[in-house]
């Protein structure tokens, strides 16, 4: 009889090796290595006993008219790829307290409504999480629950009830048989969620995952877990905040970086249609520093406002703070400033704030940070009604964006009556009530807008 074959995974970043060593060759952490499971017999040519699969051609493979599942949700249904597919893993991370339990209850329990669901839950006892459901309101009776940590108990649970969503809270308690290693772990977060991915795609059930963060905002656990599931969803939000974005940064069946808002609120989250309107927040008066762009978050364009201000420096060293901004970009966007519009921005300490906790990871930002800049340094507001976007490159142009036109939209039907835009981006015909401006280089978007 063949001998089996061990070996050993760190506990820290995952990586695998065939003997124990004080310290992980990969990481070069002490004595996290732990024991793994046995890994399985090579496959040798002779056929399994249950039979191999065999191969199928593109056209053989038939599309299901049932592949998705609306959750009830409208905007956890947007960041999903406009449902919940069948067979797919998606793994929710974020702070604690955000409302990843509370926003997975409220879809479980829709779901529920046309389906089998299980809520197994390894954090609270069964009381503790129907408590929170009816405080939520949330009486639909058929919502099954369970408070148990071992997967296999989880999967032969589900596979009793025939349940065809299943929801695991957290994969940080759950452990497996196959690891020795405590709830927790590396090896345990891997080996259970091998364990619930393998049984999604057998058995067509779709499975939502909560997962904690690290003090960095990271999943805790091995990387390898975001590469095993289907769709990775983050709970993002400001500290006192009562707004939540979710954001899909890997969606196997949708677009990444697609955004849903909701509100929290007496009776768990709300969604937020038009999160235009909670991100303006509209002056009675106009005031310097502030800037109204549009920002493109996946499918969605949102009105975001963009807060700049300059003070003298306090130091030595002027300071260059950005919030929901690129530092290394606002440095860079100085810069232009100061060479093509003449605006020097030395001695004195920068602060650019995105409002309401808006990350802009895009370039269409560039104009209205710079205009927000000069608007703070000179103390001169920008009109109430004025948006604009584009991107400002090294020689001081203003280049276009994509998805001018759905930008545009936006603005006009949030009220504004003027764009400053790219003068690649002008429409050929205009939006009704919205003039819209295009500038071509710094100086003219300068002047344009004061």
């Amino acid at each position: 009889m063949a001998r089996p074959k061990v070996s050993y995974v760190c506990g820290s970043c995952g990586a695998r090796t065939s003997q124990w060593q004080g310290q992980c060759p990969s990481c070069e952490a002490w004595n996290t290595l732990e024991l793994a499971a046995s890994s399985a017999p090579p496959i040798t040519g002779r056929k399994a006993a249950g039979g191999s699969p065999s191969s199928q051609t593109v056209m053989q493979v038939t599309d299901d008219n049932e592949l998705r599942a609306a959750s009830g949700i409208g905007e956890l249904d947007r960041v999903l790829g406009g449902g919940l597919v069948a067979g797919s893993v998606v793994l929710l991370g974020g702070d604690p307290g955000i409302g990843k339990s509370t926003l997975l209850l409220q879809a479980a329990d829709a779901l529920s409504r046309s389906q089998p669901v299980l809520y197994a839950s390894g954090e609270e006892s069964v009381r503790q999480v129907a408590l929170r459901a009816r405080r939520l309101g949330l009486e639909s009776g058929t919502l099954r629950l369970v408070a148990e940590t071992r997967v296999e108990s989880v999967i032969e649970e589900a596979q009793s009830v025939r349940a065809r969503v299943l929801v695991a809270d957290s994969i940080q308690t759950m452990h497996t048989e196959l690891s020795e290693s405590s709830p927790g772990s590396a090896v345990q977060v891997r080996e259970s969620a091998a364990r619930l991915v393998r049984f999604a795609k057998d058995s067509g059930t779709a499975v939502l995952i909560i997962g904690h963060v690290t003090k960095e905002g990271q999943i805790a656990g091995p990387r390898i877990l975001e590469h095993m599931v289907d769709t990775v969803l983050y709970f993002e939000s400001d500290p006192g905040s009562r707004f939540r974005v979710v954001r899909a940064v890997k969606n196997r069946f949708g677009a990444a970086n697609e955004i849903g808002v909701f509100a929290m609120v007496d009776h768990g989250l709300k969604e937020v249609r038009n999160p235009s309107a909670i991100f303006l927040s509209r002056h009675e008066v106009p005031v310097a520093g502030s800037v109204i762009t549009v920002a493109r978050e996946g499918s969605r364009p949102m009105l975001v406002e963009v807060q700049a201000l300059l003070d003298e420096a306090q130091g030595m060293s002027p300071r260059r703070v950005a919030v929901g901004f690129e530092s290394s970009r606002l440095a860079l966007l100085l810069a232009v400033l100061h060479r093509h519009g003449g605006i020097s921005s030395s001695g004195q300490d920068v602060f650019v704030n995105v409002v309401g906790g808006v990350r802009i990871g895009e370039t269409a930002a560039d104009l209205p940070a710079v205009l927000a800049v000069f608007s703070s340094l000179r103390n001169r507001p920008v009109a109430a009604d004025l948006v604009c976007f584009g991107e400002l490159g090294l020689t001081g142009e203003i280049r276009p964006v994509p998805f001018g036109d759905e930008r545009l939209r936006e603005a006009a039907k949030q009220g504004f009556r003027r764009a400053l835009v790219p003068a690649a981006n002008v429409p050929r015909k205009d939006f009704e009530g919205l003039k819209v401006e295009g500038v071509a280089r710094l100086d003219q978007a300068l002047a344009a807008a004061f």
